[in-house]
């Protein structure tokens, strides 16, 4: 059975190689944090990430379709509670 003919999630799965064409800049700010021979591993990385961040901005537009956008007033309360900002000022500790 080929690989193509299996759902793997991201991360899993054997590796596969391609070819990927990076701004000299980008590259370069890449191999500074982890040498040549992480890259691999940090674009791995990062495509995961961008992967979960793509999930989440669908999950959060089909929540908007069935809910309506969230209260930008509520978001920024539980934005102040969480990183202990001014409106968190009347809660309890």
């Amino acid at each position: 059975m080929a690989d193509e003919d299996v759902d793997f999630l991201p991360g899993d799965g054997p590796t596969s190689g391609i070819s990927v064409t990076l701004s000299a800049g980008t590259l370069q700010a890449i191999r500074e944090r982890v040498g040549k021979r992480g890259v691999s591993a940090y674009l791995e990385k990062a495509a995961q990430r961008q992967i979960e961040r793509d999930n989440l901005d669908e999950l959060i537009a089909d929540f908007d379709e069935v809910y309506g956008p969230a209260d930008p007033e509520a978001v920024a309360a539980k934005r102040a509670r969480l990183t202990g900002g001014a409106s968190n000022a009347g809660a309890a500790a």
